[in-house]
């Protein structure tokens, strides 16, 4: 379960899309359904994400937030000596909606299509 606890004490202030997106990317990347949201790659990288607050609003007892979120991939191979498959990260793009429960602050993440 993730909670967005810095986020909901600031919800409805100047600082709310700031504090967001930064406690999503202080998130660990498997916490996000980013491998849904794959284009090039095959599997999403543990690196970091770069999240991008693209709206905002308020649904009564939920918060919903539309997010773009900028992220690693990596096409992987089968290992042999002699796979060509390059090795180097990809970069992804997806976006996501999250809706975030004005109460506790549990979020939930789902791939926006």
């Amino acid at each position: 379960m993730i909670r967005l606890a810095e986020s909901l004490n600031v919800w409805a202030s100047p600082q709310f899309k700031a504090v967001l997106k930064r406690e999503i990317e202080a998130l660990p990347v498997d916490q996000l359904p980013l491998q849904q949201g794959l284009k090039v790659g095959s599997h999403v990288l543990d690196d970091k994400c770069s999240v991008l607050v693209l709206s905002v609003a308020d649904a009564g007892e939920l918060i919903r937030v539309r997010i773009g979120v900028l992220y690693n991939g990596i096409i992987a191979g089968c290992s042999c000596a002699d796979d060509p498959t390059p090795v180097e990260p990809v970069n992804e793009y997806c976006e996501l909606w999250l809706a975030f429960d004005k109460q506790t602050g549990v979020a939930i993440f789902t791939p926006a299509e």
